[in-house]
């Protein structure tokens, strides 16, 4: 069978030097990024050529693949450019993978890397631990304060007032959670699958003297009970798996009061529903998937539930793995010491292959307000501005 035909080579230079010291160049007309690697190991190569979203990161993090100019980065934004297929290309659409989030395989899921050692994300994290997309309300803006303005503009959608009962599904280090009950006067429950984020979130309750108003549950979302005036998750969709969508937006539904408010804030895809990056769902997000709005609307609508509002943001997420990969290269000896070489090169390609999907390709997130009732928030957005 002949081979099928590659995509002309649209911008940029990459040259690719093999075990034997060939080079070869692949070049565009359009000016782009430049780079130049060398890899040592024959099978790389081969390998390479057919699974390539695996293998130019296993590569990377074992050493057979070195960049000998330019960057990590150039070399992956290279190929977002000129070797990956974007949508509206004539390609098939891949249906998404079954993903087995099952009570108890999704804890062992949220494991593998939420329950890594605290201080790798202090290192690279802003002061609050916010492990999600910030919001740069403007150019320069620091990493804290473009979270705080995530936070605040989380809290506006939700339209709190004191004493409701809030559900924080996915509470993280527990910040969101604490800064609602702070600020807005109410009572919150966090729910985590991570050991060490369930016991980060009861010391800084503690720490605040928030212990009566905030409370933090090592659970599964889908094992709680009782009902609540407000629902929030913050990038924890992502982690839901498509064949669970319908599970999800059922126990929302049930939690929430009749006239109740949910936030979902979540990594996408502005595209229709595809694959998991096969490097990352093995080394950073097993069980992950990023959703497309397509399957995440139709499952709200089989839910019963009306969706009053969407904001997309775009390259949020993109600035705001920048500053966490500036970050983790500031702090990278003691990553190494706190785990290897291996490691830090397997996170430094996590963190840029990620922004480059933000930047070129067709990942972006969104926050989508949800209610069971018409009428359960105001008919205009003035109260944003408020």
């Amino acid at each position: 069978m002949d081979a099928m035909p590659r995509p002309p080579i649209k911008a940029g230079c990459l040259k690719i030097i093999d075990p034997e010291h060939n080079v070869y160049t692949l070049k565009g007309q359009g000016i782009g990024p430049e780079a130049a690697i060398r890899i040592t190991d024959k099978r790389l190569l081969r390998r390479l050529m057919v699974v390539p979203d695996l293998y130019l990161g296993e590569g990377y993090m074992d050493g057979t693949l070195k960049v000998e100019e330019g960057t990590l980065y150039d070399v992956l934004d290279f190929c977002a450019i000129n070797l990956m297929p974007l949508p509206g290309d004539g390609g098939a659409v891949v249906a998404p993978p079954v993903n087995q989030n099952v009570i108890g395989k999704a804890q062992s899921n949220v494991a593998h890397h939420y329950d890594l050692n605290r201080v790798l994300f202090e290192l690279f994290l802003d002061s609050d631990l916010q492990y999600s997309c910030a919001y740069f309300a403007r150019d320069g803006e620091s990493l804290e304060d473009a979270q705080a303005n995530k936070k605040r503009r989380l809290a506006a959608k939700l339209l709190l007032k004191p004493g409701m009962r809030v559900l924080d599904i996915g509470s993280g280090y527990g910040g969101l959670a604490l800064e609602l009950a702070r600020t807005a006067g109410v009572e919150v429950v966090g729910v985590t699958l991570s050991e060490e984020q369930w016991k980060v979130g009861q010391e800084r309750a503690r720490a605040a003297g928030l212990e009566k108003h905030v409370t933090f549950k090592l659970i599964d979302y889908r094992e709680e009970r009782g009902r609540y005036d407000r629902i929030v998750s913050v990038g924890m969709f992502e982690h839901v798996g498509s064949s669970h969508y319908g599970e999800f937006f059922r126990k929302m539904r049930d939690l929430l009061t009749d006239d109740g408010v949910a936030i979902l804030h979540s990594i996408g895809r502005m595209a229709p529903p595809g694959s998991a990056l096969i490097w990352i769902n093995k080394y950073i997000f097993p069980g992950g998937y990023t959703p497309s709005l397509s399957e995440t609307i139709a499952a709200v609508e089989r839910a019963g539930l009306w969706i009053t509002d969407i904001e997309i943001l775009r390259l949020h997420y993109a600035s705001t793995l920048q500053e966490w990969h500036r970050r983790f290269q500031r702090n990278r000896d003691r990553v190494e010491s706190l785990y290897d070489e291996r490691f830090c090169r397997m996170w430094e390609f996590y963190l840029q292959i990620c922004e480059v999907a933000f930047r070129r390709l067709n990942w972006m997130v969104f926050q989508a307000q949800i209610t069971k009732s018409l009428t359960a928030v105001p008919l205009t957005r003035s109260y944003l501005r408020e």
